[in-house]
């Protein structure tokens, strides 16, 4: 569920850009929308921030106009320069954003309205809260500004990786096929009277593999995946209109983003040399492209070129080029087919055409490549007969044309797979991940994250080889584990028998950590071991050591004080760095943790060492942990949870801010919340019966809890709670953490609870069926009718607000006069039906008054909207328009 905050918000954030004032009345359905050149989708302002390199070249070198799809406003984010939080921290962050990428040249952000909720790795959690309408809003806004290039994040479950990032990179790649595709969301065509739009080339952010800096950086880079087509574009080429590299540019424009606490980050190196590249990893293209290794390939333009520029020698511009083949899985020996295809432009012939199909050494080819003679808009096909020869892994296929025109490249990967297929079991959401792209079309895209299943430190657990038969034959045989140094199986090979055709089967193994003096976590915790089938080496996995500890039962007293026999088991060490900044020293940032259990409450005891403290916040703000200094605890009930939702996790701040005494600012006590799990917000609220208790000194400081054991979702697995302590280090007084450490630690852990430790609580017995109760999940997103900014790119733009629909012209309404008067500003809204007016007063100076109006009929109503402040220069009234059937529009008056 999501509902859309109708609030006026422009007296709480101080917005930086200026309107832009119109000659006359103006609306946002006036004239057809912008048409866009590349189009970046993302999850949150600042996601695009590390592009702005490359979109500001491309614009600057070739009028490339971009636009940014930001899925939220980045509401659950923290705040490190005031105390906006929901809608008006969004209102605060898209101001940033339009801010930043106005420094690459780039004026469109396309706000889509969903929901930011909390930091999470789970795109399936993403999806759910996101409802499945996002993709449609995708699709529109592609099929309205028609941008031949998309750019998007990483769309796998890679570790660390933001669920919501993973999310927006999915919704995006399915957008550059759904939006060509006439079928997907028809009602755009039908009654909207878009068209469908096919994008030329699609492009994720980032790549794979190693590369030097300096102006070498795209030619050099070497991608893990060598069937991979991986692009760079220099950051340190010097901008000729403002006179610095690229780099430092796309630093300027980060440090825009200043709630993030990003208005610190360094100043890029001054010399060149030091700086590399942006670089993109492409998924799919409908033109040809420059070839891997070329020159062409390693150019500023190589995403741009076929789509939107024309390389020395390249066909015309229009020219479409592909390559499908009939399987993504390929087997030696066995014939695959190959398809190629050519169309020449709407309006430019190619003349006489061939294709020439590569393939790595050793395979056979047999099909003629002759297209005849291509007429402009004429289409040619040519189809080959592929025969792999041995080897396994990816290859590249590949297809160059030949015309009276110039010459095009286009490939595509493939798998060459053994018979018989052997890998460890996924984790959840790895698997849904492989799904995806099987539904999508995208097979390119899978197998991008290395199998790991986490095994606790001197503990055993049940691993599960899968193994699927690709051959069109019954298969049996053996699969076998060889572990590294240091664990153990209960059996090195274990057989299949009588495995059908395109079936698969699970193999189990029981794996044990024979030698708990192995390092876990971060520190060297990842061990990769190796899976056979039938004598060949079928994958390397990998397992992942997590800390495990014994909590014994005591009955300490909640005072933040450490008393004889309290906590009688071992300390654990949390001093492992897992984000941020290393500790200068131990007494920088270190710490030790003691649990005890008694009856159905768990007790825990962090002492902090600690020299300099971070900023106090007030008890009221007492919220976004990771702004100061806070102990954090996460608890797994079962330690079997997918993501947080099910989980329970309680920050505490070591101090507050008390009352001025005779000038001097007092400590005020500890406080503590909930954040990102089954039911966040204030603890008193949220974890009634929690105690906690602090003792603050020179130094350092120790912090003390109680938890309830009822306030877990679900009954606590004695054996196996999943259990991580973290702490969050600030030494600076501007709401910026630096350091985070902890004791299991993985980059992005706080949302991984698989990768949190294990603790076992001996002797404990949980009363049986405690529910697990839905999650709350924070369900609230600024709307676009109350962002004035918004309102006013709708009008410049003729596009639609939030990725929906437009207002149906029976049910639109509009602005069409405005007036300075006693009481404020006088705005004559025409309406064709009733609906509800979001109007903004703006000048050069931002928002000067706002009012939401309900217009109850037809015709022409007169409304004043109050000011906060006199007015400035240009003065204009910008209105949303939100129509009873669920469309906007949006129009813009000069204030005479």
């Amino acid at each position: 569920m999501r509902k859309r905050l109708s609030l006026v918000l422009a007296t709480m954030v101080a917005l930086a850009l200026s309107p832009a004032v119109p000659s006359a009345a103006s609306t946002a359905s006036s004239a057809a929308p912008v048409d866009l050149d590349a189009l970046f989708v993302g999850a949150h302002p600042d996601d695009e921030a590390f592009s702005l390199s490359t979109l500001g070249q491309w614009n600057e070198d070739h009028r490339v106009r971009t636009g940014v799809v930001t899925v939220t406003r980045g509401e659950g984010g923290g705040n490190a320069v005031g105390p906006e939080e929901g809608p008006a921290l969004g209102l605060l962050r898209e101001s940033e954003e339009r801010a930043a990428v106005g420094k690459a040249g780039v004026r469109e952000v396309f706000n889509l309205d969903d929901v930011d909720f909390y930091y999470t790795v789970s795109a399936p959690l993403t999806d759910q809260i996101w409802g499945a309408d996002t993709l449609e809003k995708v699709v529109r806004v592609v099929r309205q500004t028609r941008p031949e290039v998309i750019l998007t994040m990483d769309p796998a479950p890679s570790p660390g990786n933001h669920g919501n990032h993973q999310q927006a990179a999915r919704l995006a790649v399915q957008a550059f096929y759904a939006a060509a595709d006439p079928k997907v969301f028809p009602e755009q065509i039908t009654r909207e009277g878009l068209r469908p739009f096919a994008p030329a080339r699609l492009l994720l952010g980032g790549g794979r593999g190693a590369s030097q800096n300096g102006p070498s950086c795209a030619s050099t880079f070497r991608p893990n995946n060598p069937a991979q087509n991986v692009y760079g574009v220099w950051s340190g080429r010097p901008s000729q209109a403002q006179g610095k590299t690229w780099a430092a540019i796309e630093r300027d424009a980060q440090r825009t983003y200043a709630s993030q606490g990003w208005a610190v980050f360094p100043d890029m190196p001054s010399d060149p040399n030091q700086l590399g590249c942006d670089f993109f990893t492409q998924v799919d293209s409908r033109v040809p492209f420059p070839e891997p290794g070329s020159a062409a390939a390693a150019a500023p333009t190589a995403i741009l070129d076929g789509a939107l520029t024309r390389a020395s020698g390249a066909v015309p511009l229009g020219t479409l080029f592909g390559l499908r083949t009939s399987t993504f899985d390929v087997r030696p020996g066995t014939p695959f087919t190959v398809k190629v295809s050519a169309t020449a432009p709407s309006r430019e012939p190619l003349g006489r055409s061939s294709v020439k199909l590569g393939v790595p050494a050793g395979w056979q080819v047999s099909g003629s490549g002759e297209l005849g003679g291509l007429s402009a808009g004429r289409t040619g096909t040519a189809t080959f007969t592929v025969t792999p020869a041995t080897g396994t892994g990816r290859a590249r296929v590949s297809a160059t044309l030949t015309t009276e025109r110039g010459r095009g490249y286009t490939d595509r990967q493939v798998e060459i797979s053994p018979p018989v297929r052997a890998g460890q079991q996924l984790l959840p959401q790895v698997a849904q991940y492989e799904k995806w792209t099987s539904e999508v079309g995208v097979p390119q895209l899978r197998g991008i994250v290395t199998p790991v299943l986490t095994l606790p430190s001197g503990g055993s657990r049940q691993v599960g080889v899968v193994v699927t038969n690709v051959s069109d034959a019954a298969r049996s045989g053996t699969v076998r584990v060889d572990l590294p140094a240091g664990f153990t199986a209960d059996r090195a090979e274990a057989p299949y028998s009588d495995l059908a055709a395109g079936a698969s089967t699970t193999v189990p193994f029981t794996v044990t950590n024979s030698d708990p003096s192995l390092k876990t976590s971060n520190q060297g915790g990842d061990y990769a071991y190796t899976i056979s089938v039938d004598g060949a080496v079928a994958s390397k996995p990998a397992l992942e050591l997590v800390p495990a500890a014994s909590v014994p039962q005591a009955s300490p007293t909640v005072d933040g004080v450490a008393g004889d026999g309290e906590y009688p088991g071992p300390a654990l060490d949390i001093s492992r760095l897992w984000e941020g900044t290393a500790c200068s020293s131990a007494a920088d940032c270190s710490a030790t943790a003691r649990l005890a259990w008694h009856d159905d409450t768990l007790y825990l005891l962090v002492q902090v060492q600690d020299d300099v403290l971070g900023t106090r916040l007030a008890a009221a703000d007492c919220k976004r942990h990771w702004r100061t200094d806070a102990v954090e605890v996460t608890l797994d009930p079962r330690g079997t949870s997918e993501n947080t939702s099910t989980t329970f996790k309680a920050a505490v701040l070591p101090v507050t801010a008390g009352s001025d005494v005779a000038g001097s600012a007092t400590a005020g006590p500890p406080c503590f919340l909930r954040d990102a799990d089954n039911r966040q917000g204030p603890g008193e609220q949220t974890a009634p019966g929690m105690r906690v208790a602090s003792k603050v000194a020179s130094g350092g400081y120790t912090v003390e809890m109680s938890i309830p054991l009822e306030l877990l979702p679900g009954s606590v697995d004695p054996a196996h709670l999943g259990l991580n302590i973290l702490v969050y280090d600030s030494d600076t007084q501007d709401k910026t953490g630096q350091t985070r450490i902890g004791w299991s630690t993985w980059g992005g852990v706080q949302g991984d609870p698989y990768r949190w430790g294990v603790a076992a609580l001996t002797g404990y017995r949980p009363p049986a069926d405690r529910p697990v109760p839905d999650p709350v999940i924070p369900d609230t997103a600024l709307s676009s009718l109350d962002s004035p900014q918004s309102l006013e790119q709708a009008v410049r733009v003729h596009v639609p607000l939030a990725g929906g629909p437009a207002a149906k012209e029976a049910e639109s309404g509009q602005a069409v006069s405005a007036t300075t008067g006693q009481q404020g500003v006088k705005v004559t809204l025409r309406a064709n039906a009733p609906g509800k007016a979001h109007l903004f007063v703006r000048d050069d100076q931002g928002t000067a008054g706002s009012r939401v109006v309900a217009v109850s009929r037809k015709g022409v109503t007169t409304v004043t909207v109050p000011l906060t402040r006199a007015l400035a220069a240009h003065p204009a009234v910008v209105a949303g328009w939100e129509a009873p059937g669920g469309g906007t529009a949006a129009s813009q008056v000069r204030v005479r």
